[in-house]
């Protein structure tokens, strides 16, 4: 499974959202510190779920971090992210 796909598992199984986006960008970032030749280091997401209702923008991130702690912790480099609970704009 690729670490896209095990991105949008987890997230998919944490949060139930209504709407999903992982992108690898891993492109932009060719030559940079802490990217690899095969890609899959550096990810754009942006998750709705109505687990962010109520959460401030920190206590958002820290949840998705969390969820993704392995991924992190390996072959992920940098992750942006677009988080917002339904009805809201993106927040992030």
């Amino acid at each position: 499974m690729s670490v896209a796909e095990r991105i949008r598992t987890k997230l998919t199984e944490a949060l139930a959202p209504t709407a999903l986006e992982v992108v690898d960008e891993s492109h932009k970032h060719k030559g940079h510190r802490g990217a690899r030749p095969e890609g899959e280091t550096h990810f754009h997401v942006a998750v709705t779920s109505e687990r962010f209702s109520g959460m401030m923008r920190v206590a958002r991130q820290r949840l998705v971090y969390n969820i993704l702690a392995e991924e992190l912790a390996g072959p992920v480099h940098a992750l942006s992210l677009e988080i917002s609970a339904p009805g809201e704009g993106a927040k992030g």
